[in-house]
């Protein structure tokens, strides 16, 4: 099977969509620059979807649903927003179809053309202030904390799986609050989970930083974001959280009567990640024989192989090995297939990611052992089968680790400064990765440098130390350095 996947030194494109094909994880639909998700693909998205449900709540947030369709002039109450999203917006114009009066199959009835075009939601913002403006009359109404879980479509000219879709999944937060102290401190919250989710559970580093009022949020007065990096040297924003101020609530008119008897306008977040993420997954750990999941994001965690082929006597011990498994809460598959050969399989789970495989033959049981496989360093290794719980469950806590690590060590082998453009250029094309430097904080010079390089400011870093020099573009004075790269 690893043959069927291109090379990534060869060509890291097609490695990518060669690994989204080969296991499993999503197909072309019919719909340009659409996918339609596969059972495998979604089961990782629910693991990642479960997690990050769970920490909002622990935060104190709620779920809700807003609807898909957002009336056209909604948009156009935020001015920096609707500048933002305008050209990726897919507008509904007529609510039927009829049958072609010359026999061409169906045309849109030109008599059900709406009153008032409908926009399929590219985000949320416009219709929940909409709504919030009902639901906030008092300071005891706040802070209101709410998330979704839905789809959105922004239309994409140039589009890849998972990575940069027209439609994909996501969840968007967004949360109102009586000072401006508080609703500052909500967007840096946040921020903070997504980082340790990325960190804890994707086991991909990131920096946690500060955009640019150039590349923040339409409409936000701070965007907070992480980047990671990928093993191509480009880097991928992971997720973004964003300090709102009272932009939409004086759009909408979203007031409050405070404790001091005044009306005020309220404070806003939002703040999302989404599908995107199982595309960074990928890129941060998978290799040229297929897909490497860390174990607390992996649907199956360990599959139990019987060699050479399932027999009852296996199958016994493999049950009990499953059992001692699954009171650890560890998610196990035992492969009943009799048609394939070992080799087969093992080569369909090292596909997939499967973060260890454990083989099972007869000479084994008589041994009181089994043949161990991580999937991170493809190592082998004898376990006996007394404990076999424990052993597994320290096993995939070390490949947890060694993941992270290893991307940690990445990032760190591919972070250079640059002290001028000649250095700039030269590691952006012949190295890649992070590149850090001293910046004028212009939005001029950053276009400029977009422009001739392509590489953007990904960040200015939260722990960044006030440090005088000299821009690498315009040579004027900077007292801070931020950091570049090519990006997703």
């Amino acid at each position: 099977m690893a043959k069927e996947i291109t090379s990534r030194e060869e060509n890291y494109s097609q490695w990518y969509l060669d690994i989204v094909k080969k296991a499993g994880l999503a197909d072309n639909s019919p719909v340009r620059g659409c996918m339609v998700i596969k059972p495998y693909g979604y089961a990782i998205w629910e693991k990642m979807r479960d997690q990050l449900d769970k920490m909002f709540k622990e935060t104190g947030h709620v779920n809700a649903y807003f609807p898909l369709f957002i009336p056209k002039s909604f948009l156009s109450k935020e001015a920096e927003h609707v500048e933002g999203f305008a050209k990726e917006c897919a507008v509904v114009t007529h609510s039927r179809l009829m049958a072609d009066p010359n026999g061409n199959g169906l045309i849109v009835d030109p008599e059900a053309k709406l009153e008032e075009e409908l926009i399929v939601r590219p985000t949320s913002e416009t219709i929940i202030w909409n709504t919030y403006r009902d639901w906030i009359k008092s300071y005891r109404d706040l802070p209101l904390l709410i998330n979704q879980w839905a789809n959105v479509v922004r239309w994409e000219m140039r589009t890849r799986p998972f990575l940069r879709t027209t439609e994909f999944l996501w969840q968007e937060g967004h949360t109102a609050h009586s000072t401006s102290e508080e609703a500052q401190m909500e967007a840096a919250m946040i921020h903070e989970v997504y980082a340790r989710f990325a960190e804890d559970f994707m086991a991909m580093p990131v920096i946690k930083g500060a955009k640019t009022a150039n590349e923040r949020f339409a409409g936000a007065l701070e965007t907070y974001t992480i980047e990671a990096l990928m093993q191509d040297g480009k880097a991928l924003q992971a997720g973004t959280s964003h300090f709102l101020g009272q932009n939409f609530a004086k759009a909408f008119d979203v007031t409050f009567l405070s404790d001091k008897n005044q009306v005020e306008h309220v404070w806003a977040t939002s703040w999302g990640v989404s599908t995107r993420l199982i595309g960074g997954l990928i890129m941060t750990h998978s290799d040229d024989e297929g897909l490497v999941l860390p174990p607390k994001l992996a649907p199956t965690q360990v599959v139990i192989v019987p060699i050479p082929k399932p027999d009852p006597e296996i199958m016994l011990v493999a049950d009990k090995i499953a059992d001692q498994l699954k009171e650890r809460g560890i998610s196990v598959l035992i492969d009943k297939d009799d048609k394939n050969r070992p080799g087969f399989k093992f080569a369909e789970y090292e596909m997939k990611g499967i973060p260890v495989r454990i083989g099972l033959g007869k000479r084994d049981i008589e041994n009181n052992q089994c043949e161990v496989a991580r999937r991170d360093t493809k190592e082998k290794m004898p376990f006996g089968l007394d404990n076999i719980g424990e052993q597994i469950s320290v096993l995939l806590d070390d490949i947890q680790e060694n993941l992270f690590a290893r991307a940690k060590s990445y990032r760190a082998e591919h972070t250079s400064e640059a002290s001028n453009m000649a250095e700039f250029v030269d590691i952006l094309d012949n190295k890649g990765g992070f590149v850090v430097a001293h910046w004028d904080g212009t939005t001029e010079t950053e276009l400029k440098i977009k422009e001739e390089t392509k590489a953007t400011i990904r960040c200015i870093a939260l722990d960044a130390l006030e440090e005088e020099g000299t821009c690498i573009y315009s040579g004027k004075k900077s007292t801070k350095k931020v950091i570049f790269a090519r990006a997703y």
